[in-house]
């Protein structure tokens, strides 16, 4: 029961990137509990599996039209599973460095989704799967949609890789893409069609609202949120109205110079009143 609580406990205070990796993980061993359970009345199929990856077949969304998110928290092995996490955990942990947890989270199941229209329009489109029977599973087009996506927001971040040194972001989100691209015709060429699929959709949004900066997700979390009442008609000092004007001018200015130097330079190069402020901006 202790080890329970504490699982408990880790998941509830975890970052929205924690708690993607722990539902993915108890899913996995979820899904290989009923495997070995089905094996021994010689069922090979996953009824799981069955019910929430992605067929091939447009058809399937009429009785499963779940799957086209479900299947990003599926996994096939020990091996494709940490793998995606591995990714997820990096990735993700820089995105919310720059975005919300709530970002995060959309981006990850907006991936998802385009990334299985994606692979469907694949299937059924290009006579080089005609004949075949395939699913999808796995959760790398949604970490495909991370990681394009903040690359796109900051093209000229540097990481540290051991015995590289220094890579900018976007030379690394160019031989993401490439991997893919070169996959198209291979044995997992779906999948490759899905992550593609995220990583366009990552790249197209954060180009078209990135002039947006803080405000980009607004409209997405909107029809979650209360509706607002009626205003009530107020009348304030014309000078007060000018002087709040003026300076949120001001700070939006100082916060569109902070996110032009963390584009050029990176996120450690900012002064400490720099990033009081971006995180007071953060929280607005």
């Amino acid at each position: 029961m202790n080890n329970l609580k504490n699982l408990k406990s880790k998941f509830d205070s975890g970052t929205i990137v924690e708690k993607l990796i722990y539902i993915n993980i108890f899913i996995f061993l979820f899904t290989l509990f009923i495997s070995v359970f089905q094996n021994l009345f010689k069922n090979d199929s996953n009824f799981l599996i069955q019910w929430f990856s992605l067929d091939a077949s447009t058809d399937s969304l009429i009785t499963k039209p779940w799957s086209l998110i479900s299947y990003g928290f599926l996994h096939e092995s020990f091996i494709h599973i940490i793998f995606n996490l591995i990714a997820l955990y990096f990735i993700g942990n820089l995105f919310i460095d720059y975005f919300t947890q709530k970002q995060l989270f959309t981006f990850y199941l907006l991936g998802t989704f385009f990334g299985g229209l994606f692979y469907l329009f694949s299937q059924n489109y290009f006579p080089l799967f005609e004949g075949k029977t395939t699913t999808l599973i796995g959760a790398s087009a949604g970490i495909s949609t991370i990681f394009i996506g903040i690359s796109t927001y900051m093209p000229n971040f540097e990481l540290k890789i051991r015995f590289i040194g220094f890579v900018k972001l976007w030379y690394l989100a160019a031989i993401w893409v490439s991997l893919d691209v070169l996959g198209l015709t291979g044995e997992n060429a779906g999948g490759h069609f899905a992550h593609l699929g995220g990583s366009i959709f990552g790249f197209l949004y954060i180009n078209k609202v990135r002039n947006r900066k803080f405000n980009i997700f607004k409209k997405l979390f909107s029809i979650f949120s209360p509706k607002n009442k009626p205003l009530k008609t107020v009348y304030k000092s014309t000078n007060n109205t000018k002087k709040n004007s003026n300076t949120k001018d001001f700070t939006q200015k100082k916060i569109d110079i902070i996110l032009d130097k963390i584009s050029k330079s990176g996120y450690d190069t900012l002064t400490k009143e720099e990033k009081e402020i971006l995180f007071k901006q953060g929280k607005n």
